[in-house]
């Protein structure tokens, strides 16, 4: 392979399907507030067993992630560690003080929430944050989490994924949390998706297969994408058949003895 090929393999694109690890902190404080790397996790005091640690499928350019860490992605090559520091604007953007508001206490109590400073919560359908409390008023902030924060990460692309069934089943995890079950078969410009027992009765399911539908088209091009549910009928156990019971050998009976 000549090295302008081997720079094309290492080179990350957009619409390219890569495995990402990170860490990041807000840059004032230096908080952690999320990693892949399970180390970097207990170090900080957050580690969580019931959360699953490891590179993460990413769609490069698919407006998942903040706009300053997919710029980075961009510019960067397979196993390049790299650490970049994004500014408000091209994270979660600047702070509305518009967007912080007084509601009263009875809003919330004839919800049966109790109000607290750093709970989240919907309010008239919006998610915010308590910041403030007093016996008739609570100040909420809806302000996007980190809006005004720059941003530091430190991050490596695992690897490219290359392969258009690990493809498949990579955007199925990124919408959906796993690709556990999954069997993906994609065919020029159709995908035939095989779905797992617990996607039939999964709310969730319902809602990630239209971003899995509008990924797979994004980045595999395709036209046609068929989810497929498999339901097969067990055999039934037959009943073991019973033995004929096994003829005893006729007693064998002494010749007579005669006597003259």
């Amino acid at each position: 392979m000549s090295a302008d090929k081997i720079e094309d393999a290492l080179m990350i694109k957009k619409g390219d399907i890569v495995r990402l690890e990170y860490s990041g902190w807000t840059a004032d404080k230096n908080e952690l507030f999320d990693t892949t790397d399970p180390d970097v996790a207990k170090e900080a005091g957050l580690f969580n067993e019931n959360v699953t640690y490891g590179a993460i499928p990413v769609l490069v350019g698919g407006g998942r992630l903040f706009e300053g860490l997919d710029e980075a992605l961009m510019s960067s090559y397979v196993n390049e560690e790299r650490e970049v520091t994004i500014l408000p604007e091209k994270a979660a953007g600047p702070r509305d003080p518009k967007l912080v508001e007084q509601i009263p206490v009875r809003d919330f109590l004839k919800k049966d929430i109790e109000p607290r400073i750093g709970l989240e919560v919907n309010v008239r359908n919006r998610v915010g944050v308590i910041t403030g409390l007093t016996p008739r008023i609570v100040r909420v902030d809806f302000n996007r989490r980190f809006a005004g924060k720059s941003l530091k990460y430190k991050f490596k692309v695992a690897c490219k994924v290359m392969d258009d069934n690990e493809k498949v089943i990579a955007l199925v995890q990124m919408d959906y949390g796993t690709g556990e079950g999954f069997k993906a078969k994609p065919e020029g410009k159709d995908v035939d998706l095989t779905i797992p027992d617990v996607c039939k009765y999964d709310q969730k399911w319902l809602l990630a297969k239209y971003k899995v539908v509008a990924d797979l088209r994004e980045a595999l091009g395709a036209k046609t994408v068929r989810f497929i549910e498999e339901y097969v009928k067990k055999d039934e156990e037959k009943p073991a058949e019973e033995k004929p019971a096994e003829e005893k050998p006729a007693e064998e009976v002494p010749e007579e003895v005669i006597t003259e």
